[in-house]
């Protein structure tokens, strides 16, 4: 059988074609997203590709996943920044929304204003455990109910609150779906379900938003995010299945036009001594999507998180020419660097610059503290420094001079005295740009997917 697995990237559309019977990859193929007018425009472009590679292919099945447009945009709401709102954070990026902000506690007059310009298609709406606190949702259910917009609210909170949320929605228009509380006791997660109807509201309602409901009619299986297809391969490719082997705990690390994502499939749990967890158990599975610092559509927010005159000063390339490049990206996201240019060493700059800060954000930091019985550390968030495989993906990574030095912005050094980044690990690239192709056959084609995950994983030095 012939499978057509298609990722709609918000810059590139990839394609990718398989034979089930041969077990191997026909041909991939990449065209540019042609967000602007029919995504399909680029689809088509991408697949004469794949036919001039391999003129009597045909395929059987499509699979698609798309983060056109830089993918879902999301608001998560809690009660408490450090438990019910990093609660509602962690099943949106999970589910592979884009969670552009957070709030905790009641909604204030100016929050509101700034959610409404926000313009998102998804809000989560999170708070207080089962049978605790329902003031704060209920008040918040009232205040997005004021706020303009064509949102859709998944209500993921206080089962005691349910029934009045209910009704507040109801009399006020509202799209909404009620689910389980993402933090149904203290210190209990519970995101699944979230995960779940995330996926049901990208299904139902963003792909039509994005211009992909033609795609849809052509596949047989639902359109899923990219990035929640890119966690499925990573979970996949670490725990294998019962004919393959998995990889193990890993980190990935997805440099694209609109985010970088890091992933982590690990426990991470504390390797220092006398340690104690502070705050929420971290899951296993876990995604942080950094919606500042992707390389064409928030370029200009990533260009004020770092400094640009160490690059000219180190490259030796005028600040004037690092100037024109990124504004050149800006204005025309197509914008590809020539091989050895001095446009590709600012490229690979930004990108080991993004892969930094978003690895800063994803892992847990230690913090001494001190106790009754002396100084111990606290751990917040997941510790890393064991993973010993660290995957780059993305074509900034894929098509970089050096991709390795791209990667290395993940690892500790000695500046990191707090950060518990992956010590000494090894570097791998998707030279392909198979993952979230794979993460689209994990369920109906699991084994296969592993092994052409692991044979498509190069090892770098």
């Amino acid at each position: 059988m012939n499978l057509l697995t298609a990722d709609i990237g918000s810059t590139y559309t990839k394609l990718t074609a398989i034979n089930t019977v041969q077990e191997k990859i026909i041909a991939t193929a990449i065209a540019f997203t042609t967000i602007e007018t029919d995504v399909l425009e680029g689809f088509n472009k991408a697949y004469s590709k794949i036919k001039n590679i391999a003129p009597s292919f045909n395929y059987d099945k499509l699979y698609c996943c798309s983060s056109a447009a830089g993918g879902l945009k999301m608001v998560a709401i809690g009660l408490v920044p450090e438990l019910t709102s990093k609660a509602a954070k962690l099943a949106a990026s999970s589910a592979g929304a884009k969670v552009v902000k957070s709030y905790a506690f009641e909604l204030s007059p100016d929050e509101q204003i700034e959610i409404q310009n926000i313009n998102a298609d998804l809000i989560l709406l999170s708070g207080g455990t089962d049978g605790g606190n329902k003031e704060v949702i209920i008040q918040n259910a009232k205040r997005l109910t004021e706020i303009e917009g064509n949102f859709r609210v998944i209500v993921a909170g206080n089962k005691s609150a349910t029934s009045e949320i209910t009704q507040i929605f109801k009399a006020s228009n509202k799209q909404f779906v009620i689910t389980e509380n993402v933090m149904p006791s203290f210190n209990k997660l519970n995101i699944e379900p979230a995960r779940e109807k995330i996926k049901e509201l990208f299904i139902n309602h963003i792909i039509e938003a994005k211009g992909l409901n033609r795609l849809q009619e052509m596949s047989e299986n639902d359109i899923i995010p990219t990035p929640l297809s890119v966690l499925m391969a990573c979970e996949l490719l670490s725990n294998g299945t019962s004919d393959e082997d998995g990889m193990g705990e890993l980190v990935a690390i997805d440099i694209g036009g609109a985010t970088t994502d890091i992933y982590s499939i690990a426990e991470g749990k504390p390797t220092v001594a006398n340690t104690i967890i502070k705050g929420l158990p971290e899951p296993r599975s876990k995604r942080s999507v950094e919606g500042d610092l992707g390389m064409r559509y928030s370029l200009s927010s990533l260009r004020d998180e770092i400094n640009l005159e160490s690059l000219s000063k180190s490259a030796h390339v005028d600040m004037g020419i690092i100037d024109f490049w990124i504004n050149r990206c800006i204005d025309r996201p197509e914008s590809i660097a020539e091989s050895g240019s001095a446009e590709q060493i600012i490229e690979e700059y930004l990108a080991h610059s993004a892969a930094k800060i978003a690895i800063e954000r994803h892992v847990g930091k230690y913090d001494l503290v001190y106790t009754p019985l002396g100084e111990t550390f606290a751990l917040t968030g997941k510790d890393l420094t064991s993973i010993k495989t660290v995957i780059g993906i993305g074509g900034v990574i894929v098509n970089a001079m050096n991709p390795i030095d791209i990667l290395k912005s993940v690892e500790k050094s000695p500046e990191d005295i707090n950060y518990a980044k992956p010590i000494g690990p090894d570097y791998l690239i998707d030279k392909r740009y198979i993952f979230s192709s794979m993460g689209l056959l994990s369920k109906d084609y699991p084994s296969l997917a592993v092994k052409l995950l692991k044979g498509n994983t190069v090892k770098i030095n």
